[in-house]
């Protein structure tokens, strides 16, 4: 992982919100969302910064990236040699220096969910805000295969993990001292990370919260979705490992109150017909 320099960096004090930004192969696009997240954020009063996260691209996105952040001084660029979701999203987390973190795509972000979730976050009623595709009140405009699969999905990580929320891909909101001390401890990659991070932010006990997402695809998938999910199974095996496989905690526990009840009714049918007797 390297930095590109920045000679006019903004004091840490000053900055209350970083956007991380995953960048691969995006040079088409990059030049446009910089454009306008600056725009929106000088508009609604941020102090802020942007952190590009460019990984293992192939055209000129890098080039571009550096181009920008020699320019503007809310720009932070990081580069990684391999294209990696995951891993630009922890690189990205864990250099962050606001106290609201947001996470969006070169294609998908939203100045309403930002306010909204920056407003609830400052105001301490939640640890983490994720953008849902799946809760009430959401507008989701994906084609039709991509939303059946997005829930067959969460249905399996609900079940497999007891994940909190509807969602886990998207646009999420996190206080910084939450998102370095989960991102900390995660050990997946690729879209999983941000998996991962759901899962264990629930698990800590922190305060997850949804806000229904509008999403308007701006251009055709990049990936098939159902080979995302093939290449999605190997890294759940290896979260449950991580996690202490709570899937088969949850099997044995179900079994464990079956054979509890089965037991108590026994014990009482055997106390009635003592009685009986």
């Amino acid at each position: 992982m390297s930095e590109t320099e920045n000679n006019t960096q903004i004091d840490d004090n000053e900055i209350d919100l970083t956007v991380v930004l995953p960048a691969c192969n995006e040079e088409e696009m990059l030049g446009s969302t910089i454009t306008n997240l600056i725009t929106g954020l000088d508009e609604k009063k941020y102090k802020y910064e942007i952190i590009i996260v460019e990984n293992g691209s192939h055209d000129g996105t890098l080039r571009l990236a550096r181009m920008l952040g020699a320019q503007l001084p809310q720009l932070r660029v990081f580069t990684l040699p391999v294209g990696n979701y995951g891993a630009a999203l922890k690189t990205g987390f864990l250099a962050t220096r606001g106290q609201v973190v947001v996470s969006f795509d070169v294609d998908y972000y939203d100045f309403s969910f930002l306010d909204k979730a920056f407003e609830m976050i400052i105001a301490g009623t939640t640890d983490v805000v994720v953008a849902s595709k799946r809760a009430p009140g959401a507008n989701n405009q994906r084609e039709a295969l991509r939303k059946l699969v997005t829930a067959v999905f969460t249905t399996v990580l609900r079940s497999l993990f007891d994940m909190k929320v509807t969602d886990a891909h998207g646009m999420k909101a996190f206080r910084r001292e939450t998102v370095q001390k989960i991102c900390e401890q995660c050990v997946t990659t690729e879209s999983l990370f941000e998996v991962e991070m759901i899962i264990r932010a629930g698990n800590a006990g922190l305060n997850l919260s949804e806000i229904p997402a509008t999403v308007i695809e701006q251009r055709p998938a990049r990936s098939h979705i159902l080979r995302r999910v093939i290449t999605a199974i190997p890294g759940l095996f290896t979260l449950q490992r991580a996690l202490g496989f709570p899937a088969i905690k949850k099997i044995i526990g179900i079994g464990q109150k079956q054979n509890n009840a089965a037991l108590k009714t026994s014990r009482s049918n055997d106390s009635s017909s003592t009685d009986k007797s």
